[in-house]
């Protein structure tokens, strides 16, 4: 679903150096101390994190970024980050990867103006403080830790595709690899061996080896692929959104194994990995998640829960027992019995809530 936005909508990122605190209403983000289970928020327009204590599921701490990215009136454009999208966790939790791409993606990943600037943030998950704020040279998609979390790694949505690796440590650039065109989302696979590029306007999957940065394999997917979700059964799970498919490719072949079809336009797929169930999420104006069960050597629809109105990123907890799905038009995270496949509540968040991370 590609939309094209005005030069009104967007402004570009400006340069921001160090590492800095940042709420724009008192020019300091006061220190938390975020001790419980949680699930992190991106909300693109609310500019912020909003902080679910998984206890509760109430919001009980919202870390800004600033004001809302909708309006920048007074702002000091050289400390600006608008539209954040995408969040991971460091593998030991201590961290949190932000992609800030700087222009809205809820309607589509295209439509950037040329030249745009994207940003990584990384963020103390327990103080709520931005530790780095790293401008990349174009816009981007998400901001992902290797497997060691010595590593941060990033695309760069540009008709010639790149992505970048930073040391997570001292935040230098480490690598600039090309891969195909406009690349969205970088992911690793569940044994760290691989990180995998979407490349929308190729149709295809940049596969590169972890430890030595080379490109090991192209793969043919559906067409406008977003990202390549990881599953813990050793596959990866590509969401073609104008294919309106999920592509399965096999991490030990590195071959798309199967193609289901959806028959909507899919904002995120998920692989449960207890119960052997993939979940995909509807964009646009879609309100709810499809779960697939594997049938008879395939993935069979089996069953759909009504979430809220564009419903986007989906994550379970540790246990299993519950999944949180973020609504980027209701401005909601939907609370799931994955057992009983029913929602328990709508959280209440910030506007145009997309990523989600959980720190258990």
């Amino acid at each position: 679903m590609k939309t094209l936005f005005s030069a009104a909508t967007v402004l570009p990122l400006l340069a921001l150096s160090g590492c800095m605190n940042m709420d724009h209403s008192n020019g300091v983000q006061p220190e938390l101390n975020i001790n419980y289970p949680a699930a992190y928020v991106v909300n693109a327009e609310g500019n912020s994190l909003s902080v679910i204590d998984l206890a509760t599921q109430q919001v009980k701490e919202t870390i800004s970024f600033g004001a809302e990215s909708g309006g920048h009136s007074g702002m000091n454009m050289t400390d600006m980050v608008m539209w954040p999208h995408h969040i991971y966790r460091s593998p030991d939790g201590s961290r949190l990867g932000v992609g800030v791409p700087g222009m809205d993606l809820s309607e589509g990943h295209a439509g950037g103006m040329a030249g745009m600037k994207g940003r990584v943030l990384v963020v103390y998950a327990k103080t709520g403080q931005t530790k780095f704020s790293q401008q990349t040279p174009l816009m981007n998609h998400n901001a992902v830790f290797s497997a060691d979390g010595l590593e941060i790694w990033t695309s760069q949505m540009d008709m010639s595709g790149q992505v970048l690796v930073y040391d997570a440590l001292t935040f230098a650039l480490k690598k600039t690899i090309p891969v195909g065109m406009e690349p969205a989302e970088v992911t690793m696979s569940a044994n760290g061996q691989y990180a995998f590029a979407a490349n929308g306007m190729s149709n295809s999957v940049t596969v590169i080896r972890v430890a030595d940065k080379a490109v090991v394999k192209t793969i043919p997917v559906g067409d406008d692929p977003v990202g390549a979700w990881t599953g813990a059964d050793g596959n990866m799970y590509v969401d073609n959104e104008k294919g309106q498919s999920i592509s399965v490719i096999n991490v030990n072949s590195l071959t798309v194994t199967e193609t289901v079809k959806l028959g909507f336009t899919p904002g995120y797929a998920a692989y449960h990995p207890t119960r052997n169930e993939l979940w995909v999420s509807q964009a646009g104006t879609g309100n709810k998640v499809v779960i697939f069960e594997r049938m008879n050597g395939g993935w069979m629809k089996m069953g759909e829960v009504v979430t809220g109105l564009d419903a986007h990123a989906i994550a379970f907890t540790k246990d299993g027992t519950t999944a949180y799905v973020t609504n980027q038009g209701a401005a909601t995270v939907s609370v799931i019995d994955v057992a009983k496949r029913t929602k328990l509540k709508d959280i209440a968040v910030g506007k145009k809530p997309n990523g989600v991370v959980l720190n258990q």
